[in-house]
């Protein structure tokens, strides 16, 4: 009887200890974990706003499973319009209201950029960030970030050396958004042409507030150019592709991968006009047949099929979020019983050759303290007209 005493109180104080740290832990408690995230569910870039969507669904797959390690998963998302600002309230309300552990997938450079010291005077990490401004792949400028793309400075530079090897005497024009998004691939093109880059390149900017871009669609084709790079969001990508047809201009069409998307940027600007598109990519297409029969592409659709009917799984945008929803998974799954923000970035920082079925053969996720991004790699693929045909090897910006 003694014994069975001082057992039962052991286990008190086990389970006291238990419920102090947690109550120590923000966001967490015995049963949920709170994490946050703003997307643009409205305005200029709301194409993307399904990339949240898909991750929330993903959420809701896995506490229907139970949760991981007896904790359900609270994610909570909010729409900032892809407006700094606004992502700013909407951060500060997550932190401070809703009291999350921390941010996962927050999607747009100019929202990250804009809550970036914030968060960091708050020591919350901001895990997986849909932004691929090189500026966030500065670990020391960034001590709680990870990137959840391929950085628009490895992508512009697996470009430009693409368009130098098979357009070498060619001259090359660039629309970009005028951000940090758009400006990351220009300087690119600029590290790899050096000094050939004012003789070969014709770049012209656009602001997201602009109605078209179709006018400078029609200067660039007067540059001569032979080959065009749209570092653009989707709907502007969308414009430029339709124009650039409609006008009879048919350079080597190279989109950036935030723009990558069949739903949100090919069938706007008409699949037909879009034949002989290129881009980067480092996920398997759910539209191509040859991997219809593996598992990850098998439970892909189950997924959808039960918690986004009636969605176009011809949006990439879908699949990415997905595949942030596995990553957010693991990593909690990785952390263990320790969810402290420490530890949220410490394993943030610490994942090793992760295999995520959504993704092409030959890439995996790794970082270390070092390397903040959890993708270096892409294949280019070209868009034949109803689907997407990958083409060479995987690359990364030090490929030759």
């Amino acid at each position: 009887m003694f014994k069975f005493v001082w057992f039962a109180f052991a286990l008190m104080l086990l389970a006291l200890g238990a419920t102090a740290d947690a109550a120590d832990t923000p966001g967490v408690t015995a049963t949920e974990i709170k994490v946050g995230g703003v997307f643009p569910f409205s305005g200029p870039a709301s194409s993307l706003g399904i990339i949240g969507r898909s991750i929330q669904s993903y959420v809701q797959s896995i506490n229907d499973r139970g949760g991981i390690n007896g904790r359900k998963i609270n994610y909570i998302a909010y729409d900032d319009a892809y407006s700094p600002p606004k992502a700013v309230e909407q951060v500060r309300k997550l932190v401070e209201s809703d009291e999350v552990s921390f941010l996962f997938g927050q999607l747009g450079t100019p929202g990250n950029t804009a809550v970036a010291k914030y968060l960091i005077s708050k020591a919350v990490p901001s895990i997986s960030i849909a932004s691929g401004s090189n500026k966030f792949t500065n670990v020391a400028d960034f001590p709680l970030t990870t990137t959840g793309i391929v950085s628009f400075d490895t992508e512009g530079k697996i470009y430009a050396k693409f368009l130098t090897k098979t357009l070498p005497d060619g001259k090359y024009a660039i629309l970009y958004q005028n951000d940090d998004l758009g400006k990351d691939y220009l300087n690119a093109f600029k590290a790899i042409l050096g000094g050939r880059f004012d003789k070969k390149v014709t770049a012209i900017p656009y602001e997201l507030s602009d109605p078209t871009v179709e006018s400078h669609i029609v200067n660039l084709k007067n540059s001569g150019a032979d080959a065009l790079l749209l570092a653009a969001t989707p709907k502007f990508a969308a414009q430029a592709i339709r124009k650039a047809a409609e006008i009879g201009w048919k350079p080597a069409i190279l989109l950036n991968y935030p723009s990558s998307s069949v739903g949100a940027t090919l069938k706007p600007a008409g699949l037909d006009k879009a034949i002989g598109v290129m881009v980067g990519t480092n996920m398997k297409d759910p539209s191509d047949p040859q991997w219809a029969h593996t598992e990850g592409m098998k439970s892909y659709l189950t997924f959808i099929d039960k918690y986004m009917p009636g969605v176009d799984i011809a949006d990439f945008n879908i699949l990415y979020g997905y595949t942030q929803g596995m990553l957010l998974e693991h990593l909690i799954e990785q952390c263990g019983s320790d969810l402290s923000r420490e530890n949220i970035i410490r394993q943030a920082k610490s994942l090793k050759n992760v295999v995520l079925p959504t993704l092409l053969p030959g890439v995996s996720v790794n970082t270390n303290d070092k390397i903040n991004m959890n993708y270096t790699q892409m294949r280019l693929q070209r868009w034949s007209g109803t689907a997407w045909e990958l083409f060479g090897e995987v690359l990364d910006a030090s490929s030759e």
